[in-house]
């Protein structure tokens, strides 16, 4: 009979209370010192509400979704979990030595930021009420279905996708819905560039070090014990973010003559993405390359992004949905059997390259078509755009009645 590990328990408690650290308030600094000062707080308050419903949503009807029972590898039975009621969950999660509750807890904190990230798409000009009615049908009908064909004994489990702690369930999923975002929410109207203007470069920094010390909850803790595979994925973690940093801070320095301290978080962030569902298979050599590789690419995606005049305006898609792709695949080159028990193409197994790409490009391609779908419906519902003059003067003000700096 399974037994509760005390040590295995306590460092779930602690991973999750990290992951949780990064959206509250790690992804909520990071992206309100991104956008101009009369947005700050509207910005972070748009991260703090999709948490919030994410993490509701995920414990009366997402959890059931993801990982109950399967249903033509699709989803999993809705109700077998609705509501977490005691006398239908077991104590401890089958196949692992913690409380089923912490188990629900850490997969919630997954759901939770992966729906905050797509808050890029809409900063600075997207009414509160739309993104809240946004957020809870994303988080079940998205999210919580990804998370059931990778995780949850989907077809993807099936075809042996490798996804540690989320590259195609958080990171492809929350980046790609918010490029379809944009483009349905449509630019800015009164800005010059659709280039990110950041106000206030410190909060950015203290943001993006709070991101990179959740994320070693976030990946370590998905080994779900304190173990081999989590001492890994905290290294590797670690060791792809630095990669990543001084790759996209090269690029930078490359272009303009000078490194920029944006460019270093940057790309801190896009080789933590990159990292993600590779952390449990590679070893360091293999998490060098891939956070470096992520940093160039994400840098190129943001330029590309900017010469296409595409208003994704805190580059969720450059950044997660990119570096998320390049991840993905690149478990499927670097997995290193003497790490666990993958092998991708460079140590002897091609064929491995197979589930990934399709997990990658079913993830986009479903994420992709169902949050079209539920954007429409919030448009026609709700509406997304605020009115002009409170977009021309900023929505902190008019929209929350506060202003981030009382001059």
């Amino acid at each position: 009979m399974a037994t509760v590990n005390p040590g295995d328990t306590a460092w779930l408690l602690s991973a999750s209370s990290m992951v949780l650290f990064m959206s509250i308030p790690g992804l909520a600094l990071f992206y309100g010192g991104l956008v101009r000062s009369r947005n700050v707080l509207s910005t972070m308050y748009h991260v703090l509400s999709a948490f919030a419903i994410a993490v509701i949503a995920w414990v009366i009807l997402g959890f059931s979704i993801a990982f109950g029972s399967n249903i033509a590898g699709f989803i999993g039975n809705p109700f077998q979990f609705l509501g977490l009621l005691p006398s239908e969950i077991p104590k401890i999660w089958p196949g692992t030595s913690v409380p089923t509750l912490i188990y629900v807890g850490f997969q919630g904190m997954f759901a939770a930021i992966a729906t905050a990230i797509i808050a890029s798409a809409i900063a600075e000009r997207g009414k509160a009420e739309a993104w809240m009615l946004f957020s809870l049908l994303w988080v079940l009908l998205v999210y919580s279905v990804i998370a059931h064909w990778v995780w949850g004994g989907g077809w993807l489990s099936s075809l042996h996708a490798l996804d540690f702690a989320g590259g195609m369930v958080v990171h492809i999923s929350s980046g790609f819905s918010a490029l379809v975002l944009s483009f349905i929410i449509g630019r800015r109207k009164f800005i010059k560039t659709v280039e990110a203007i950041p106000h206030n470069i410190p909060l950015i920094l203290i943001g993006t070090g709070i991101l990179w010390f959740g994320w070693l909850g976030f990946n370590a803790g998905s080994a779900v014990a304190a173990n081999l595979d989590a001492a890994n994925a905290w290294l590797v973690t670690t060791v792809a973010a630095a990669s990543g940093a001084l790759a996209w801070a090269f690029m930078t320095k490359r272009e303009t003559g000078r490194p920029s301290t944006v460019a270093y978080a940057s790309g801190a962030v896009a080789g933590l993405v990159a990292i993600t569902p590779a952390a449990g298979y590679v070893d360091v050599i293999g998490s060098i390359i891939i956070g470096a590789i992520a940093g160039i690419l994400s840098y190129c995606m943001v330029n590309f992004r900017i010469r296409k005049g595409w208003d994704e305006t805190l580059d969720a898609w450059a950044v997660h949905g990119m570096s998320g792709v390049w991840g993905s695949i690149a478990t499927g080159l670097f997995a290193d059997p003497a790490v666990a028990k993958a092998a991708g193409l460079f140590f002897g197994n091609p064929y491995q390259l197979v589930p990934q790409i399709v997990g990658t490009i079913a993830s986009i391609v479903y994420a992709m078509v169902m949050t079209y779908i539920i954007a429409k419906f919030v448009d026609a519902v709700v509406g997304w755009r605020v009115p002009e003059e409170v977009e021309k003067v900023g929505l902190d003000l008019p929209e929350l009645g506060e202003e981030a700096y009382n001059m």
